[in-house]
């Protein structure tokens, strides 16, 4: 090994690792591994290259030594030779054919069959309830595997594909650890109920309510969503990832499939040489962007101009005070994985650990997870009986903070790190919090400090199958899973917290815990049969299956606390003061439960490798509907004619070319349990109960109806290919809540509204080798939607939503859901300008502005592979959307200087000389353009050339940089980003930005070995 770079490697390993016992020991081990061994003679590999159909020999294949920058070609019979060190891979590259790499091993001669890319198309691509392969797909299917994967700091596999796959658009709630992700496959589709995908592990659909309770803010700092309930997957365990787009493909899931389905199938061992896998990273992570605020002598100019009194100590506390700087840090992300898999012709297994401390980058929030798996499968009786064991569990510890999305004027922690007066120190002398002396000042440096938001998080996911093969052609599969997850939150504000003097009783503190349990039974049984009858095959699957939800919830509450200041109250809810009035103790609790028994089939038919047909059905019956709709039937269609197998098209221009088409009927069932029977609740006086919820027997399930044309293609022996699809969805039967008619004393009546919710688009995706050589490879891949949303028809009211909160914004709204535009499209008042006052001048009417939803979503990806060295730079964008800046709106307004806060935007009058001093009022002055460019991924690896008989097979390091550069208009700090909290009545929105946790850019530094 060159002993430059050994030295810099061991003074890395010493430098990265000093704040972690574990990382030192583990990297050094490494270190030790690598540098074993001395360098042996090179030696000499022979062979041949045919093509696997008819065997002849391939002439001008590359044949290049992984890592290295050694290659040779093969000559007009196929034959090669080349001299190699030990331990060495080969790869074999030639255009039309797909690569293949292979270790020499003890070999002398290696014989490579290749196979050309259009019988690559038989790569096997996962469906619901089984597999295809890429040319026998009738519907949009997209799949994506590791090397596809975004890289670096990644919490959930939603991360892995997102902005690669088209069709599927992703918006995170904010840029905390672990946050929620909003999903959206061609489109939304429901007002009420969920719109996300169904998730689908190794064959186990999950149930996709939150597993944790998010911050509850009625102590007054803000209510806090729920964190991501996919983070309890390790993203470094997954093989692969399938998306099920259209109703042809997502219809075997029937009343859970209209917002399509994502299949995520975990890795498993391989026969063969077993394999021990470690992998070590460490990132570094800032803000990207920061509020421009004014700096303490820019805000005493302006206050003098508003008519403020900067003698007094309110106005001028004397300090200079960054805000920002004082609540937000440079944060260090650390994960570590170890993997070990392998097996025989009988016995398959795989084993994994993983553990991801992921600071964020405001003060004192993290997500701490500790993840194992273990996947093996046992063959019986001559392999006619196999058995399948597969487990995920994981721990998952989250840390917050104040930082609720419907707080009012009295601010969280990032709104108040914009708003406060940067002349205001932290502390006073006595080393106490600094405060104004006003009862809703808020110290964000005590926000952090006196309030306490966590929760700890168990989930185990096992899943246990039988497989009988019957016959060559008949397959019987029995499946049991059981999907178990337990959490605890706490929140905790300290006695006589800075702030709450308003918020809680007394200011005597206040305590929170609640529990939550989800479990989910499945159990599944599938018949499949597969033959081939001359021209014809035949694939065809019927099975049953049956899954049991429940979810538990209960907590208790506390304040008028007889504790310590600074003591964490959590620990110590009973020291609380429960006599007299005080009435210290609340709590509560609920249960949820439903069943879903299901029936499905599907056949898939082809002839003559030319004809393919695809008709599928499912039959759910589901607790949750009405007496009078127990059950939903959920038919879908599929054909496709390869051309390309056509006699009158040019083979010589097309490797492949098919036309497709789909019809299908899917539901959204996503709604609230009990909806359609009578519920009741205890009245506020106690004692008794009253009727909450009007029975209804007719409820159903909500539908989605689309069709579709699709277009693949490959061309240039397959160097250049893609997909070209056109999609038409309408949702209908919207499941909504209204007031229960008199002379019912039940407050609400769920009901089916007859609607039209339209989502209609067009997706490309291509995939261009430009360069396959002996040194350098270049690939490119593109994929781009273009989306159009409308409310075609809706038969009810207009249905209000998009909340804004700050001060003076009570109660208003701006996304009223109206026949005619898009969902949660912005009705507002034209801004106008000011008048001689520095007042705002407004249009007398909301009118219709725009829509939330990016009228074109695109990702652009590069990989190159040179030598021992690779690098991949994924950039996304997208235009046509809009997004409300409701922080601009009330936290950095022109009136809130004449209270003594920050802000950003210019104050005085250029013209009068005055300040502007109306209060806030929203208007299309905040609303902007959410179009983007971002170059999201960049990451170079290197390939190491390791010494002769080290332990370690392959060493790998790398260094990825995540959101290094964002090009957009928007005067917020990002505008792919959402505040889940604005709903209204429980309907959800979109395109509203109020304070989010800012995004971080991050750079992450890796190592990775095979032993």
């Amino acid at each position: 090994m060159n002993n430059h770079f050994y030295r810099w490697f061991c003074r890395s390993v010493r430098q990265g690792a000093a704040s972690n016992s574990l990382v030192k020991v583990v990297m050094m081990a490494v270190a030790m591994f690598v540098s074993m061994g001395v360098n042996a003679q090179d030696r000499t590999i022979t062979g041949k290259v045919t093509e696997s159909g008819d065997g002849s020999g391939l002439p001008g294949v590359s044949v290049a030594v992984k890592g290295t920058s050694r290659g040779t070609q093969t000559d007009v019979n196929g034959a090669y030779k080349i001299s190699v060190p030990s331990n060495a891979t080969l790869v074999f590259t030639f255009v039309g054919f797909a690569k293949q790499e292979i270790a020499v091993g003890s070999q002398s001669e290696v014989n490579v069959k290749l196979v050309s890319e259009t019988k690559a198309l038989d790569e096997v691509v996962v469906v619901g309830y089984g597999t295809t392969t890429k040319k026998d797909a009738t519907g949009g299917v997209v799949a994506l595997t590791s090397k596809d994967f975004n890289k670096g700091v990644i919490a959930s596999p939603e991360q892995l594909l997102q902005g690669r796959a088209a069709g599927v658009q992703m918006t995170p709630n904010s840029g905390e650890p672990g946050t929620g992700i909003n999903i959206r496959i061609r489109g939304t589709t429901s007002i009420r109920s969920g719109n996300g995908p169904l998730y689908v592990v190794d064959g186990i659909p999950l149930d996709g309510s939150s597993t944790t309770d998010g911050a509850d803010g009625s102590a007054g700092f803000g209510n806090a969503a729920a964190k991501n309930p996919l983070n309890f997957i390790n993203p470094n365990d997954i093989e692969n990832i399938s998306v099920l787009k259209d109703a042809s493909a997502a219809a075997i899931y029937g009343s859970r499939g209209a917002n399509g389905v994502v299949l995520i199938t975990t890795k498993k061992g391989k026969s063969g040489q077993s394999n021990l896998n470690f992998s070590a990273n460490t990132s570094i992570s800032n803000n990207y962007k920061n509020y421009d605020v004014m700096s303490p002598t820019d805000f005493l100019k302006n206050a003098t101009a508003a008519g403020l009194d900067v003698s007094s100590k309110l106005i001028n506390g004397g300090a200079t005070t960054d805000w920002q700087k004082e609540v937000y840090r440079t944060a260090i992300t650390q994960n570590y994985n170890l993997s070990y898999g392998g097996g025989n012709d009988n016995t398959n297994y795989f084993f994994s650990l993983g553990y991801n401390d992921q600071q964020g980058t405001v003060k004192g929030t993290a997500m701490n997870k500790l993840t194992a798996r273990i996947n093996a499968t046992h063959k019986l009786f001559d392999n006619k009986v196999v058995l399948a064991v597969a487990m995920t569990t994981s721990r998952i510890k989250d840390k917050s903070a104040a930082i609720g999305g419907d707080i009012g004027f009295e601010g969280n922690v990032i709104s108040r790190a914009i708003q406060t007066n940067p002349t205001y120190p932290i502390y006073n002398a006595d080393g106490s919090f600094f405060t104004n002396g006003t009862p809703a000042f808020r110290n964000p440096v005590a926000l952090l400090n006196q309030i306490s938001i966590g929760a700890n998080t168990g989930r185990t996911l096992m899943n246990f199958s039988g497989t009988w093969n019957i016959t060559k052609d008949l397959f019987y599969k029995a499946n049991f899973g059981l999907d178990n997850s337990d959490a605890v939150s706490r929140t905790a504000v300290l006695p006589g917290a800075i702030g709450f003097a308003n918020s809680i009783a007394g200011n005597q503190g206040y305590a929170r815990i609640a529990n939550r349990y989800v479990t989910t039974t499945t159990i599944e049984h599938t018949l499949n049969y597969k033959t081939v009858l001359g021209k014809s095959k035949l694939d065809a699957l019927a099975g049953f299956s049956y899954q049991k939800f429940e979810n538990q919830s209960n907590y208790v509450q506390a304040n008028y606390f007889i504790a310590v200041p600074g003591s964490d109250l959590t620990n110590n809810i009973g020291f609380v003061d429960n006599s007299g009035t005080n009435k210290a103790y609340t709590g509560g609790s609920g249960k949820g439960q439903s069943e879903l028994q299901s029936y499905f089939g599907r056949v898939n038919y082809t002839y003559n490798d030319k004809y393919l047909l695809t008709a599928t059905l499912r039959v759910d019956g589901s607790s949750k509907f009405g007496i009078n709709n127990k059950y939903g039937y959920f038919p879908s269609f599929g054909a496709a004619w390869r051309l390309s197998n056509e006699s009158f098209i040019p083979k010589e221009i097309f490797s492949d070319l098919k036309l497709r088409t789909g019809y299908g009927i899917t539901g959204n069932q996503e709604f609230p349990t009990n909806t359609s029977v009578a519920t009741y609740a205890p009245n506020s006086g106690g004692g008794n109960v009253s009727k909450e919820n009007v029975p209804n027997p007719n409820i159903k399930w909500e539908t989605t109806t689309a069709y579709g044309v699709g277009l693949d293609f490959a061309l240039l022996k397959g160097k250049l290919s893609g997909t070209v699809d056109y999609f038409n969805k309408s949702t209908d039967n919207l499941l909504f809540p209204f007031a229960a008619a008199q002379p019912e004393t039940a407050t609400t009546r769920w009901d089916n509204i007859p609607a039209d919710i339209r989502n209609t688009g067009v997706e490309f995706s291509l995939n261009y080798q430009i360069l396959s050589g002996k040194k350098l490879d270049w690939e490119v891949m593109v994929n781009s939607t273009f989306l159009k949303n409308e409310v075609a028809k809706l038969s009810a009211t207009t249905i209000q939503t998009g909340n804004l909160y700050g001060q003076g914004l009570s109660g208003a709204y701006i996304q009223p859901i109206t026949q005619g535009y898009p969902l949660y499209g912005f009705f507002l008042q034209d801004f106008k300008g000011y008048d001689a006052n520095g007042n705002t001048i407004l249009g007398a009417e909301k009118t219709y502005k725009g829509s939330p939803f990016p009228t074109m979503t695109w990702g652009l990806t590069n990989n190159f592979t040179y030598g021992a060295w690779n690098a991949s730079i994924f950039i996304n964008g997208q235009s046509g959307g809009y997004i409300y800046n409701n922080t601009a709106n009330a936290v950095l307004n022109r009136a809130s200087l004449k209270q003594g806060n920050n802000v950003t935007y210019q104050t005085v009058s250029s013209t009068t000389g005055q300040a502007y001093g109306d209060a806030p009022v929203p208007s299309t002055f905040f609303l902007e353009k959410s179009d983007f460019i971002r170059v999201s991924n960049l990451s170079i690896g290197y390939t190491v050339k390791l010494p002769a008989n080290s332990y370690a097979k392959s060493l790998n390091i790398s260094l990825t940089g995540q959101n290094l550069l964002l090009i957009s208009n928007y005067t917020g700090l990002d505008p792919e980003i959402t505040n889940p909290a604005a709903t209204r009545n429980g309907v959800p929105t979109l395109g509203i930005d109020y304070i989010s946790y800012p995004k971080a850019r991050a750079f992450t530094i890796g190592l990775s070995a095979n032993f």
